[in-house]
């Protein structure tokens, strides 16, 4: 895996070519399986003997794994991302109150007015800069950071600290060092929120936390506490800020397919899971491990081999997708839905919220600037310094064409 991340897809085309499972090699030489195919994919996430606590994962246990491994935080966390069984259902639970149907319906009318205050930034931005703006960084990225961190009781002031944190803790090309004094600092400022929530509990979902955990000691350790609040605000930021990246750059280049949501002929949330299958927010998310030897796709994977679920190969795959699944077309009905918000018992629990910033993001952006388009070629846009997340870095936008 090149640590450099990139776009994946003309590599995933080259893998998937050769089959559904392939052996890997990721950063430090640590040796990997990745699950590329739609149906092998959907097969292995909810395979009753694959697991996610890493006492599976073999090299980590035998210390072949070094504390500065960029990799290290997906598998050694504590949270539900790293639970089986009992355990993760525990912990699930007590997550799902937050994300509800009601809850996140409740979250609505904050969701769009928070939409409509950052076009404003976004305007403002582009009056400063020769009509062109950063849409990542003054919309993009504002909108699901401040949702999940008022879900969470966050105070504004750890926004773009907590953002810059997740940024070096899911990259893939930084050094042990760095890696450390990531999720040293990360975890240094969510104890701080932790410890303002105690003093101070309102009605958030860590002060829900906290006080599940002191009403019943068992319930929730401290650990637990501190990796599920990193774990939310990674998964609840990162991967609908990518969402709504690619499908403003999906939509700037096939002008077509904007034309025909404009006209009625699709919806707004077509869009949305036309861009999960066709640009998933996550390429390949670490990890997951074999409790046996177990044959995925006409592979053996070993037991206790680190394992990559490959989203945004499966979202190409076109033995589920068709032939042409390299191309978007929010009309598509190929019959497989995608798998980019995941399969089994680990569905993305945020996945409701996810759809829902989305489509609010993208209808209230184009209604506002119906010319907007890139300011620069789609060429030149640097791609994210990771193979996990899936996007670019910054997206120039002329808001006026």
């Amino acid at each position: 895996m090149d640590p450099a991340g990139g776009c994946p897809h003309a590599a995933n085309a080259r893998l998937l070519a050769r089959g559904a499972v392939t052996p890997v090699i990721l950063p430090g030489e640590v040796e990997g399986m990745a699950v590329l195919g739609h149906d092998a994919l959907k097969e292995f996430l909810s395979h009753p003997d694959v697991a996610k606590n890493a006492r599976h994962f073999a090299a980590l246990q035998a210390g072949e794994i070094a504390d500065g491994w960029p990799l290290r935080t997906f598998a050694t966390v504590q949270g539900m991302t790293t639970a089986d069984g009992a355990d993760h259902r525990r912990l699930r639970s007590l997550m799902s109150k937050a994300f509800t149907g009601r809850r996140v319906d409740e979250l609505r009318p904050r969701i769009e007015t928070l939409t409509a205050s950052l076009l404003d930034s976004l305007e403002a931005a582009a009056a400063t800069g020769g009509g062109v703006a950063d849409l990542r960084t003054h919309f993009a990225l504002p909108l699901p950071m401040g949702v999940i961190c008022e879900l969470l009781g966050v105070d504004a002031a750890h926004h773009d600290r907590l953002h810059h944190l997740s940024n070096q803790i899911v990259a893939t090309d930084i050094g042990p060092e760095e890696v450390k004094a990531a999720n040293r600092e990360m975890v240094e400022v969510l104890s701080a929120v932790a410890a303002a929530r105690t003093e101070s509990p309102g009605d958030d979902l860590t002060s829900a936390l906290i006080a599940a955990r002191e009403e019943n000691g068992d319930r929730l350790g401290p650990h637990e506490l501190i990796g599920t609040l990193m774990l939310t605000i990674i998964a609840g930021h990162e991967t609908t800020l990518n969402l709504i990246t690619n499908a403003v750059r999906a939509l700037c280049t096939h002008r077509d397919q904007l034309a025909l949501v404009r006209s009625g002929g699709a919806s707004w949330a077509d869009v949305v899971e036309e861009t999960l299958r066709w640009d998933s927010p996550v390429s390949y998310f670490p990890f997951r491990y074999p409790t046996r030897d177990l044959e995925i796709g006409g592979t053996v994977i070993p037991a206790g081999t680190p394992v990559l679920a490959g989203y945004s190969a499966a979202g190409r795959d076109t033995s589920a997708h068709g032939l042409d699944a390299g191309r978007f077309d929010i009309t598509r009905d190929s019959g497989a839905r995608h798998l980019s918000l995941g399969h089994g018992a680990h569905y993305c629990m945020g996945a409701p919220l996810a759809r829902m910033e989305g489509v609010a993001a993208l209808e209230q952006l184009f209604a506002r600037f119906p010319g907007l388009d890139l300011a620069v070629p789609e060429s030149e846009l640097p791609r994210h310094a990771s193979f996990v997340g899936n996007s670019v870095r910054r997206l120039p936008v002329r808001l006026h064409g």
